[in-house]
């Protein structure tokens, strides 16, 4: 259970807490004492779900707390904030000439798993209609998730749901989609994709990808059941941050490729929040963030304008959006804003 709904509700929990009472009009104002990181980290101990909390800008950490009896050093599982990682290594893949592009249509390539007869419109799905949401095809997240996964062959069965729009058409939020750009990861990499990770990610210090689910065919799950601790989260975000570099200057992901998924090309009916290629966008503390998000309330989020990364783990097993607890880690973001603007 989270605690202190009303509160954080209705304005934001640190700086409620700082305000003094209620003062005559005649008397000048008592100066407020600045509220400071470790105050607005202190307030958030109260968010039960709470694992960890990191924040760094200009790739200093400028604070590591672990809540509510957590390790900053535990693996979790951060869920769909794995979509950004997949979204890196389909970038790195265009980077390397393994893939032609965005533009470029899957069906050639996963054609082995096609369906008999298919809807002509599988044919022009892109590699970017699936980073952006927009391949047209059916959910197979929330309600749909659980029998995507009971079946024999994950690829197949994505690929077979009826069309709910028209590639390119409005957002349809589906891990599967995630799973298979996985796939084509595979087939043109020659390897696993938790091999190219590895291979393609290993100049970024201190990222590490733990344990990660694998599908009937052993293709590794494009989006979800990604497990690593904060601190590898923190590596991968601090590369987008920095341009694709790493802190000794390698280019590991273009530039472009950061452009291009940082551009909105859609929006969430749930949110509103614009979705570019496996990355949401929203204002969030009078600051343009971007942000990648798993279930539970797995968050990666990057503020360019303030050389700011900032992740929050939290306990999986319950949802974060419906319970208002995502709310909850963006008000927070905003007070961890608001507290590094004036240091």
């Amino acid at each position: 259970m989270i605690t202190r709904r009303a509160t954080l509700l209705s304005l934001p929990f640190v700086l409620t807490a700082a305000r003094s009472l209620a003062q005559d009009a005649s008397q000048a104002p008592v100066p407020q004492p600045p509220v400071t990181l470790d105050t607005v980290l202190g307030g958030a101990a109260e968010l039960e779900p709470l694992k960890v909390v990191l924040v760094a800008r200009s790739g200093e950490m400028l604070a590591e707390r672990a809540f509510n009896g957590h390790s900053l050093d535990a693996s979790t599982n951060i869920k769909s904030a794995s979509k950004s990682i997949i979204s890196a290594l389909t970038g790195i893949a265009i980077g390397r000439r393994l893939l032609e592009g965005p533009d470029q249509r899957i069906a050639p390539i996963l054609k082995a798993d096609l369906p008999a007869n298919p809807d002509p419109r599988i044919h022009t799905i892109t590699i970017g209609n699936l980073l952006s949401m927009q391949a047209g095809l059916g959910r197979l997240s929330g309600p749909n998730y659980g029998r995507w996964i009971a079946s024999r062959n994950w690829v197949r069965f994505a690929l077979a749901q009826p069309f709910d729009d028209d590639p390119g058409g409005s957002m349809l939020y589906s891990t599967a989609s995630s799973h298979l750009l996985s796939a084509v990861l595979t087939k043109v990499g020659g390897k696993s994709t938790l091999a190219l990770a590895r291979e393609w990610l290993d100049p970024v210090d201190g990222f590490r990808i733990g344990s990660w689910e694998r599908d009937r065919q052993g293709i590794y799950l494009g989006g979800n059941q990604m497990a690593m601790t904060a601190r590898s989260l923190l590596a991968f975000g601090e590369l987008y941050r920095n341009g694709g570099k790493t802190k000794d200057g390698r280019q590991v992901v273009s530039k472009d490729w950061i452009d291009q998924s940082w551009t909105p090309r859609t929006n969430s009916r749930f949110s509103g929040d614009g979705y570019g290629y496996g990355w949401f966008l929203r204002n969030i503390g009078g600051e343009e963030v971007k942000f990648g998000w798993g279930y539970g309330g797995q968050m990666l989020y990057i503020v360019p304008s303030l050389g700011l990364t900032v992740v929050m783990t939290s306990d999986e097993s319950g949802p974060s959006a419906r319970s208002g607890y995502r709310d909850d880690l963006h008000n927070l973001l905003a007070e961890i804003i608001g507290a590094v603007r004036i240091v």
